[in-house]
Formats: structure tokens, sequence, C-alpha cells
């Protein structure tokens, strides 16, 4: 906090921290969501997916809680530079973090449709993107917590992955849609399953570049540029 004086100072940082703390509480429900939709998706829970739609609205009451509080932090306690960035960082942050719930309920809500589904061999697939996909989520979280640049970079890194395993989930959906003409309904489905799993690995990626510039007040852009520079020497 730029303010002088320790009880300015501790006050500020009581308050940034009862907003990450709600962010870690948002991206655990978040994790959440994804892991209950897939297990429902995988084992035609119905019911179960029922309660991820419903669930859905914790996260939806946390960011607005989220918000409320970044704003009165913002108005009470008048931060500026890398402080500042840190509440803005929050504010974005529990959006994104909002809508990554919106996919996991958007994954819940195809498990009715496949639920007499035959076996599609692309399902064996989405487990373990899905798996990829949360562990950039927790691991961009943790990195906001603990404001870590680097940590922030790695998660960014990692999305070409989800990335490989959306194009070979597409090219495989394809194919199985194209031999088995019968299944092209539940195969759709699923293709919007991995879409959303695509989503998730992109809105982590977009957090950690939030979290890059909160910590260091660069844009993660322009250190990609710095070491294609660097590369070049």
């Amino acid at each position: 906090m730029q303010q002088t004086g320790g009880h300015t100072l501790k006050a500020f940082d009581q308050d940034i921290d009862r907003v990450r703390a709600l962010i870690s509480q948002m991206g655990g429900l978040a994790e959440h969501a994804i892991g209950e939709a897939m297990r429902c998706l995988v084992q035609r829970d119905s019911d179960g997916a029922l309660r991820v739609v419903e669930n859905d609205k914790k996260l939806d009451a946390l960011e607005i809680e989220t918000e409320r509080r970044a704003v009165q932090l913002i108005a009470l306690r008048a931060p500026m530079a890398g402080d500042l960035r840190d509440v803005v960082a929050a504010l974005k942050i529990s959006g994104v973090v909002e809508r990554i719930g919106d996919y996991a309920k958007n994954i819940a809500k195809r498990v009715p449709q496949l639920e007499h589904a035959g076996k599609i061999e692309p399902l064996s697939l989405l487990p373990e993107m899905a798996r990829i996909a949360t562990g950039m989520v927790h691991d961009v979280l943790d990195s906001f917590v603990q404001r870590d640049a680097e940590a922030a970079l790695d998660v960014c890194r990692r999305d070409s992955a989800v990335d490989d395993f959306y194009d070979s989930i597409f090219r495989t959906l394809l194919t199985h849609m194209m031999e088995n003409p019968h299944t092209i309904g539940q195969s759709a489905h699923l293709l919007f399953v991995a879409k959303n799993l695509e989503r998730v690995g992109d809105h982590a990626t977009n957090i950690a570049e939030m979290v890059y510039y909160a910590a260091t007040g660069q844009h993660m852009a322009d250190h990609s540029r710095t070491d294609a520079l660097t590369d070049r020497k």
C-alpha cells in the first residue's frame, strides 16, 4: 500500500487478503464443478448433473460479494500502483472464474442428452483434457494469491496441451460421425463439451496474463517479445 502509516498498510493487506480468499473459494467451486460435470458425463449421472447446474448459483453469489468488496476497497483505501493493479485484477478474475463455472454448468446440461447413448470412444479422451484444464485453473489462482509471475507464465505454456487435446478430439469425433451417422447428435454434444473445456484453458490463460501484469506492471506480451529478442542474440 502506498499511503504512509502502518495502520493503513495493515488495513489494505487485510482487505485484499479477504478478496483473494473469496476468489480462491470461487476457484475451488469451479474446479469441483468441472470435475463433477465430467464424472456425471462419464457415468451418465443425470441427477448429479442437475446438482452441478443448481450449485452454480453459489459461484454467482460469490462473484457478487467479491466485486462488492473490491469496489469498497478501492473507495476506502484509494490504492495506487501495484496495490491498485492487485484490486483491478481481482475484479476481473472473479468474473472470469464465474465464467469457468458456467462452462462446467454447460457440460452438465449435456449429460441428460447422453444418458442413453451407446459407447462413444472419443469420450475416453475428455477426462484427461478436463484434468489438464482444471489443473491450470487451480495453479493460476494459486499464482494470483502468491503474486507469482513465473507460475502464471507456466500456466500459459500449458494451454497448448489443452488445444492439442481439442484438435485431436475434434478430428476423432468428425471421423466417428462420418463412419456412424446415427451418432451425429451424441457426437455433437461431446464436441460442445470439448469446446467448453478448451475455453476453460483459454480463461486460465487470461487470468495468468492478469496475474503477471498485477505482479510486475508489465504485460505478458512484452515479456514474450523480450524473450524473443534475447533468443536472437
